[in-house]
């Protein structure tokens, strides 16, 4: 029987937490969103013999970008072709949504280290238009303490150049990406420093600006965050361009992932003109 791709329903819940229990050691966050996901629309699965073994979510993004996420397979599928199915599917996705002028532009973002991934893409004609680092401090070395919530006012607030970083999407610094922010971030703030989350992805810390002392007295309210969350790690981006920060924060406590010596995440952007 051929695989076929569809729109999430509801009762695939229970697929998509067995595929998350088995993908990242069990913390992939694709269970935490789903019910959010099916109702923000363009959530799909790959579904074979009854079973759903793939998902993808195609998220609309300030400035016409349609953010690729949610790409898995069940390990029990994987080596098979199923992701480049999933994949090719999004594509054409995006290219019905640019044909009505919705989006100009595909981007995702993924990890260094997912070499499959990164080769398809590359082969589809997308391009790295922006590079991070992640690094990781452990929750359990930090007193946390409850910070409160608050609000954005302006972009200005944010110490980011061209692509503000929201978990793992990489939202541009666009007008209209401040009312975006709004309504998809969540915000505190601890001693007049502050910090966002997304609502409903997975869970990279961002501070408003990136320095030592401004991170460091974020610290206790981030980690108060984490653990509700059930995350055992404080994760934060820092860009490409502001490569002298990783001293500092490794002062902090903080390391790049798997010890990388060149940014570990990558942006990539496919241009969809009609």
């Amino acid at each position: 029987m051929e695989p076929i791709i569809r729109k999430a329903k509801p009762e695939d819940k229970p697929f998509i937490e067995e595929i998350a229990k088995l993908t990242w050691e069990g913390e992939d966050y694709l269970a935490r969103v789903f019910d959010s996901w099916v109702e923000d629309g363009n959530l799909y699965v790959l579904e074979l013999e009854g079973k759903v073994i793939g998902t993808a979510k195609l998220t609309l993004l300030p400035d016409k970008v349609g953010w690729l996420e949610g790409l898995r397979v069940h390990p029990d599928y994987r080596g098979r072709g199923f992701g480049r199915i999933v994949h090719n599917f999004m594509i054409q996705k995006g290219r019905e949504l640019a044909e009505k002028s919705i989006i100009n532009a595909l981007e995702f973002s993924t990890y260094f280290l997912n070499k499959e991934s990164i080769a398809m893409a590359k082969k589809d004609g997308f391009k790295i238009v922006k590079r991070y680092y992640i690094m990781g401090k452990a929750v359990e070395e930090i007193k946390p303490s409850k910070p409160s919530d608050s609000t954005i006012a302006s972009l200005e607030e944010l110490e980011y150049e061209e692509y503000i970083p929201v978990g793992w999407k990489f939202v541009h610094k666009v007008p209209e990406a401040l009312d975006w922010l709004k309504e998809k971030a969540i915000i505190k703030e601890c001693g007049g420093t502050k910090f966002m989350m997304p609502k409903d992805s997975e869970s990279a810390f961002v501070p408003f600006h990136l320095s030592k002392p401004y991170v460091k007295q974020l610290l206790p309210c981030m980690a108060q965050e984490a653990l509700k969350a059930n995350q055992k790690y404080l994760e934060i981006m820092v860009p490409e361009e502001r490569k002298k920060l990783l001293e500092p924060l490794r002062e902090l406590g903080f390391e790049v992932w798997d010890n990388c010596k060149e940014p570990n995440v990558l942006v990539f952007r496919k241009e969809l003109k009609f």
